[in-house]
């Protein structure tokens, strides 16, 4: 009897290792959805603050697929539209980015990126003389090599209230330098934001009044450091910008300069 039950047990156990095995050799899905969220406490996009350097909450879902592909959802909140008066009525305080695109790697080391990004600001209002509405349409290109950077970005009409500013566009240059094994990573940014259009025109020949002197097309820089923590991405940033004296908020209650330099904490979680 006791043979009997030891014989069983060993057919069983025969039985089950190869069920075992092909669970092992099951292929992984190609298909890979993650969130992010996070909190800032100055919400800076191109070296001018979103949010009148106010904090924001902030965080998107990503899809990725094994080919490469990409699509997601991002958001934060902002004031800007409001602070620069680019609104008759109404105060749109959502911004929610959707985009697609396609990375993958080539060579050594070497890496691509194109896509498309809409940024659409949620909320009704209507905009003020000489502006446009805030949604924007833009394509865009990377290559990347090691921990370095180069990003081209195009706009494909009316851009951030801009009104006819097809054709203006954005060159960046990125680094992302990780110290080794200790979790820190060092980042530095310069980029160059150029408008195009009959509005930019009209904006660079103000010389009096609000919103202030110069042009619209500006340069900006950032260098900051992060650290992972278990996760949780803590990073601080400086940035400035060429023209913090153009960038400025009619609206009395803002921090008036946008593009003035400043100090930015981070904290991100991705799950």
């Amino acid at each position: 009897m006791l043979k009997s039950k030891l014989l069983n047990t060993l057919i069983l156990a025969a039985m089950a290792v190869p069920c075992v095995a092909m669970a092992e050799d099951a292929p992984a899905s190609p298909h890979t959805v993650s969130a992010n969220v996070g909190i800032v406490s100055d919400y800076v996009f191109r070296g001018i603050s979103q949010t009148s350097h106010n904090s924001a909450i902030q965080g998107g879902v990503d899809y990725a697929h094994a080919s490469g592909f990409y699509a997601g959802v991002w958001g934060s909140n902002v004031s800007w539209i409001y602070d620069t008066a680019a609104t008759a009525s109404g105060s749109p305080s959502m911004e929610l980015d959707t985009y697609l695109g396609f990375k993958n790697a080539f060579a050594e080391d070497f890496s691509y990126d194109v896509g498309f990004v809409r940024y659409n600001y949620l909320g009704t209002y209507t905009a003020a003389g000489g502006y446009a509405k805030a949604d924007t349409d833009e394509v865009y290109g990377a290559i990347g090599y090691k921990w370095f950077t180069a990003k081209y970005s195009y706009g494909l009409g009316d851009f951030l209230t801009v009104p006819g500013a097809k054709g203006t566009n954005y060159l960046e240059l990125n680094a992302s330098v990780p110290l080794a094994d200790s979790g820190f990573t060092v980042t530095a940014h310069v980029g160059r934001q150029t408008y195009k259009g009959a509005g930019a025109d009209a904006a660079a020949a103000i010389t009096t009044g609000a919103p202030g002197t110069g042009t619209p097309t500006y340069s900006d820089y950032k260098v900051g450091i992060t650290k992972d923590i278990s996760g949780y991405v803590l990073g601080l940033a400086y940035t400035s910008t060429n023209v913090s004296s153009f960038y400025t908020t009619p609206v009395a209650t803002t921090n008036s300069q946008l593009g003035k330099g400043t100090a930015a904490l981070t904290l991100t979680h991705a799950f």
